[in-house]
């Protein structure tokens, strides 16, 4: 069936409401919304009108729309699109399932919200202090504390802190100059002949003394007293003398130490 409605501006199907109020033929403002879907509620109650589910269907979206229509009129602040540019393209089924997912969306929120106040009403605050005759009794943190463990305590944390010190007494520094080091070897190689270096520092005790002569044979064969060489890779290193009338020149030698 056409739902027929009758209002004061109007009678008539309520398709053609919806086409002339879309045509602004009709003002929206001046159509009472309620009274036609008390109409249409009332028409359901009755036994002998049979009602399908597509004219239910179409009479709810016309309604929707005509909703929309007037909240849009009534709130303050809306654009100024034209009804009917909204609806564009859109079939009318389309458009009632989207307003039916929109209700669906706001019948899930308030399950949500009943959910909430049921789950509120099953909680009872305390509205009461604490009982009568109910003493807190904090622990007395100075029991057992005598005034001789106090000033003890006090002297303890005015005294002034003794000053970290560190002791070097067991590190032991050998001071042992280059220049001295080729002062000896100027004295003790042209006695010794051709030997190898492992043989000249077989008695000494430290590394540092060993590579302080090292570093004094480099200094003697850049003076060209003596002569290095080396008969393998990694063999041992050979030292030989080669003129005692040279004078030993200690103003060239490198200042450094080792």
């Amino acid at each position: 069936m056409t739902y027929v409605v009758t209002t004061p501006s109007f009678s008539g199907p309520m398709e053609v409401l919806l086409q002339l109020i879309s045509a602004h033929e009709l003002d929206v403002l001046d159509i009472p919304l309620a009274p036609i879907v008390d109409g249409f509620v009332g028409s359901l109650r009755d036994e002998s009108v049979s009602v399908e589910v597509e004219e239910l269907s179409e009479f709810l979206l016309i309604a929707a729309i005509l909703l929309e229509m007037k909240s849009q009129r009534l709130l303050p602040g809306r654009d100024s699109t034209e009804p009917d540019e909204e609806f564009v393209g859109w079939e009318e089924r389309d458009v009632l399932l989207a307003r039916l997912l929109e209700l669906r969306t706001y019948a899930a929120l308030s399950d949500a919200f009943v959910s909430l106040f049921e789950r509120a009403s099953r909680a009872y605050p305390r509205l009461r202090g604490i009982d009568e005759g109910f003493v807190v009794q904090p622990p007395d943190l100075l029991a057992g504390v005598t005034t001789t463990q106090l000033a003890a305590a006090y002297l303890r944390g005015i005294e002034e802190k003794p000053v970290a010190v560190v002791r070097l007494n067991h590190v032991t520094v050998d001071a042992v100059t280059v220049a001295e080091t080729v002062v000896a070897l100027s004295q003790r190689l042209p006695a010794m002949g051709r030997l190898s270096f492992r043989t000249l520092t077989e008695g000494l005790g430290s590394r540092i003394e060993v590579i302080v002569h090292f570093l004094a044979l480099l200094e003697l064969c850049k003076l060209g007293h003596i002569e290095l060489g080396q008969g393998a890779t990694f063999g041992d290193v050979e030292i030989e003398w080669l003129d005692v009338s040279l004078g030993l020149d200690l103003g060239k030698v490198d200042s450094y130490e080792g």
